[in-house]
Formats: C-alpha cells, sequence, structure tokens
C-alpha cells in the first residue's frame, strides 16, 4: 500500500477528488484485466459512484443512484456489483457502518485499518500490518487463530476537529 501517513491526510484534507478517483479507476480496470475479470458497465458505474467521495455508501444509497441513471431498482442488481467489487479488491465493506467504500489501492493487496470520521463519513485506509500482527500474537497466546478480521475506527478527522466539532 503507498505511503499510509499520506493518503490519510489526503483523504480527509480538502483536494481534488476526481485526480484519486481517476487513478483508482484506472488501476481497477487494470487489476480485473489481470484477473480475467469484466468491469461491466453496472459494475463500472457502481465503482465510479463509491469513487464520487471518500465515504463509504450503503447499498440502498448505491440502488438509488444506480436506479435513476437506468440500471434498475432491484436490489440485486446493487448487491451483485458490490460483492464482485469487493470479491476483487476494488471495495470494501465496512462492517460498522453496513456500507461500503471504494479502495483507493486496487493495484495492490492489502487489508486495511479503516479510520471513519463520525463528523464528515470520509473513509481512509490505514496501513494494519502492524495491528494485525499484534493481534494475532495475542490471539495465539490463547490458543485461537485469526482467520479475518476487520479493524475500523471512529473518530474525527483533522479538518472536522479543526473546524470545532466536538
Amino acid at each position: 500500500m503507498p505511503d499510509s501517513d499520506h493518503a490519510i491526510a489526503a483523504t480527509f484534507a480538502p483536494h481534488d477528488h476526481q485526480q484519486c478517483a481517476h487513478r483508482a479507476l484506472d488501476e481497477a480496470a487494470a487489476r480485473l484485466t489481470e484477473q480475467g475479470a469484466r468491469l461491466t458497465p453496472v459494475r463500472r458505474r457502481t465503482l465510479e459512484i463509491l469513487l464520487e467521495s471518500h465515504r463509504a455508501m450503503g447499498a440502498y444509497e448505491v440502488l438509488d443512484r444506480l436506479a435513476a441513471e437506468g440500471f434498475g431498482r432491484q436490489p440485486p442488481v446493487a448487491y451483485r456489483a458490490l460483492e464482485f467489487l469487493v470479491t476483487h479488491g476494488l471495495a470494501h465493506r465496512l462492517q460498522r457502518l453496513n456500507a461500503f467504500a471504494a479502495c483507493l489501492h486496487p493495484g495492490h493487496d492489502h487489508h486495511p485499518a479503516f479510520l471513519i470520521c463520525r463528523s464528515c463519513d470520509k473513509v481512509a485506509e490505514a496501513a494494519a500490518a502492524p495491528i494485525r500482527d499484534a493481534l494475532t500474537a495475542v490471539a495465539a497466546q490463547g490458543g485461537f487463530r485469526v482467520e479475518r478480521a476487520t479493524i475500523e475506527a471512529l473518530g474525527l478527522c483533522a479538518t472536522c476537529a479543526a473546524g470545532g466539532v466536538a
């Protein structure tokens, strides 16, 4: 995963979001080509919707957007597209929010920790290897083998904190 500290700061700071969205979309297309998978129109549009901002979106919010653009109003339309994106490493499912966020580093296999601002709802990916290693070590001491863990932290981003959000 690219420089995590810079990526976190960039996610929460005002910036040209179209540039990072275009980069992530290009990386996603390349990844799918390597995997022999296809980015159908509904999958592509779903990913574009997720990439419009650095926040997580619920499946029904995505479905409403897809339906408004003529992709159909049946929940499986959104759920299939979202599941495809998660399966292929192009999006992440955030358990705490019951929502999905575009992966901002789809060219890299990783399992990030998610930093979620409780005020602006933006989500940043942070390198989680040290946290996962510590969790695995603690679990192993008790004879437990971690197979999967989702690490999500709720707090305030620097922008919201500076704006006086309590």
